[in-house]
């Protein structure tokens, strides 16, 4: 019986496991991935994008009353002459799909390049975990009001029930194995398009034909309600300036832009740049048009009272009931103009898009912790494999739908953070990357990241939940990070060795007796030097004087990085001979570079080291951060983790 416990163990664990696989950069090899036409490719980002037009209109009526279509309409300037041109110049220089986050990474160097991306892992984690529970959630709105579903179906009305479904659905698809369904993504998102155009020309067509509710529309944009109940009038400048302050609560309709250059890889070659760049131009061009045109018939057309929200209890029943516009305020018109069979078919259409940007933002997710975490020792070697993670956020997308009662419009805030503050940090990339070349543009990209700046601030003030959420993401991330990197310290962390030919030429003189190295911390690099060491290596470890003896210096290079190669020259100093490497953790080197020697030669090797003086702590502190510390013991448990048998273990002595 334990037999077959151990067996069925095994399988589950190689089931959950399956698929790691090793990423040395932040970016995937070319021929990971089937390539496409660039138009393709963009329907694949606009089943996210695209899809905010789903609860995008209702969020912006409820953040900004009948100043909707003028907000909108900032909101529109900034993306065609904001986020584009950032993210044009993003993907020009980063055609393996990287984004924002590998420019920062490239410009900040050691651990403030490595800790300015755990932070902005954590609003991106946010982006994604925001993206999958406010889509579902409003794929629960569409369905719960449908007409067919209240006469047949009444017992669906418990919107956290039913928004948990779709995400276990989710997670259950990518527990199967999900890939890139670039096929499906055409067919939704054309349908949907074609389904919003038919809406938005028959909202246009209505409000033609009862042209007195654009008065209505005027008089609630130009008049406000004073303290004695009567009205003031707004001038022109005041509704632009209510209109450039409420803005910031629509930036929802800036995502897609970190997703469209996500995806380069998959985009046909030659001119990949230009082609991703026609992407990013024509998916903004659309979305500018509907998001303007949505936002205009929605507000002129529905009553104000049927955007409101739901209020649900802690157990998910609904106490009192939204309006029936709250979340699809496009799909209201369809049901009210188009009727019940075409407002069903435009639900449909709406939730299939709306979990299909669910299964893009956990595709972005999967991808982009494998990318960053492991690469920097900073994730347990199973975050590499699909499955665990998927289990890990699907839990936190139950969390967070719990959290906000799978409410539409209480996610907008914090879906808005994270999309902002990846837009700043992209700007900020471009602004920083011009400047250093000197460009003319460097002082409008500037001007960007200002922009971007500012509705970020706005948006976090306004609606604080968004840089909660975030903050626990980075707390989170940073906090595991730093406990998996000092769990993963004494791991061998060298995938391979490199001698020079002078390197080959002393271990080829030397294999033939014992194999001594004696380690040195270089200072003055001279002949006295290495007489001296010498001297006191072989007097404080009763080497024979007839055993030759090898000193070996490693160089600290970037502590923060975690793998790599090791090349290692050789340096004849008036017959010392020294082999000399750099390395981000000098304990670690020293432990490969014995295995290495072991290995070729055949012999267990020896290595010298003298004692450290000083607080045990605080040298395992400064290896962790810094590579270095009390070197002999950090190398004796490195070999011990990396050879089991005892007897084939490189000999560590410490004398002095």
């Amino acid at each position: 019986m334990e037999k077959v416990e151990t067996y069925a163990d095994n399988r589950f664990k190689h089931w959950l496991l399956q698929g790691v696989k090793e990423i040395e950069a932040p970016y995937e090899k070319p021929g990971e991935h089937h390539t496409h036409s660039w138009w393709k490719v963009m329907c694949l980002t606009g089943v996210d994008y695209f899809s905010t037009l789903g609860y995008q209109p209702g969020i912006a009526f409820l953040a900004a009353g009948a100043l909707s279509p003028i907000a909108t309409f900032v909101l529109v300037l900034l993306t065609l002459f904001g986020a584009l041109p950032i993210y044009r110049r993003v993907a020009a220089e980063s055609p393996h799909g990287q984004g924002s986050i590998s420019m920062l990474e490239q410009l900040l160097s050691r651990w403030k390049g490595k800790l300015f991306v755990l932070v902005l892992l954590g609003f991106v984690a946010t982006d994604f975990v925001i993206t999958i529970t406010l889509s579902a959630a409003d794929a629960t709105a569409h369905v719960l009001e449908n007409p067919f579903v209240h006469e047949h179906l009444p017992f669906l009305a418990h919107p956290i029930p039913v928004t948990f479904l779709f995400i276990a659905l989710l997670g259950a698809i990518f527990l199967k194995g999900f890939k890139e369904a670039i096929g499906l993504a055409v067919v939704l998102v054309f349908v949907y398009l074609t389904l919003n155009l038919i809406v938005v020309g028959i909202g246009f067509y209505e409000i033609l034909q009862h042209l007195d509710k654009l008065p209505a529309w005027k008089t609630a944009l130009t008049t406000v309600t004073n303290a004695s109940g009567g009205t003031d009038s707004r001038s022109i400048w005041m509704v632009i300036g209510l209109s450039l302050l409420v803005f910031p609560k629509l930036a929802l309709g800036l995502s897609g832009f970190e997703t469209g250059v996500a995806v380069m890889p998959l985009v046909k070659i030659p001119n990949r740049i230009g082609n991703t760049r026609k992407l990013l131009t024509v998916a903004a061009l659309i979305m500018s048009f509907m998001l303007i045109a949505s936002s205009f018939i929605t507000t002129v057309l529905i009553p104000a009272e049927e955007f409101r929200s739901p209020v649900i209890d802690a157990t998910g029943m609904i106490i009192e009931e939204g309006g029936k516009a709250n979340g699809r305020a496009l799909a209201y018109l369809a049901h009210s103009f188009l009727g019940d069979l075409f407002g069903t078919a435009y639900d449909i259409s709406t939730i299939a898009i709306l979990w299909f940007a669910g299964a893009s933002a956990m595709a972005g997710l999967l991808n982009i912790v494998p990318r960053y975490l492991p690469r920097y020792g900073m994730a347990p070697e199973w975050a590499r494999a699909t499955r665990p993670l998927v289990l890990v956020f699907i839990a936190i997308c139950f969390i967070v739908t719990w959290i906000f009662k799978a409410d539409v419009n209480a996610q907008g805030g914090a879906y808005a953070t994270g999309v902002l503050v990846l837009m700043t940090s992209a700007a900020i990339a471009v602004t920083i990357s011009a400047w250093r070349r000197a460009e003319f543009w460097r002082w409008a990209f500037a001007a960007i990241a200002f922009v971007f700046a500012y509705t970020t601030i706005v948006n976090v003030y306004e609606r604080p939940d968004g840089i909660r959420i975030a903050s626990v993401f980075i707390v989170g991330i940073v906090l595991s990070s730093f406990i998996s990197r000092t769990a993963r310290t004494t791991e061998l962390r060298v995938e391979k060795i490199e001698l020079d030919t002078k390197a080959k030429e002393f271990l080829n003189d030397i294999s033939t007796g014992e194999i001594r190295l004696v380690t040195n911390r270089r200072e003055t690099g001279d002949v006295e030097e290495y007489r001296f060491n010498e001297h006191e290596k072989r007097l404080d470890n009763h080497i024979p004087s007839s055993d030759p003896i090898l000193f070996f210096e490693v160089e600290l290079g970037d502590a923060s990085d975690f793998k790599g190669k090791l090349k290692v020259r050789g340096v004849d100093i008036e017959g010392y001979r020294i082999l000399r490497t750099h390395s981000p953790a000098v304990p670690n080197a020293i432990a490969a570079l014995l295995l290495h020697l072991r290995d070729k030669t055949g012999k267990i090797p020896h290595v010298y080291f003298g004692w450290s003086e000083g607080n045990p702590l605080k040298y395992l502190i400064r290896y962790i951060l810094f590579g270095e510390g009390d070197t002999a013991p950090v190398t004796r448990e490195i070999l011990r983790k990396a050879e089991p048998i005892p007897e084939r273990r490189p000999n560590v002595h410490v004398g002095g």
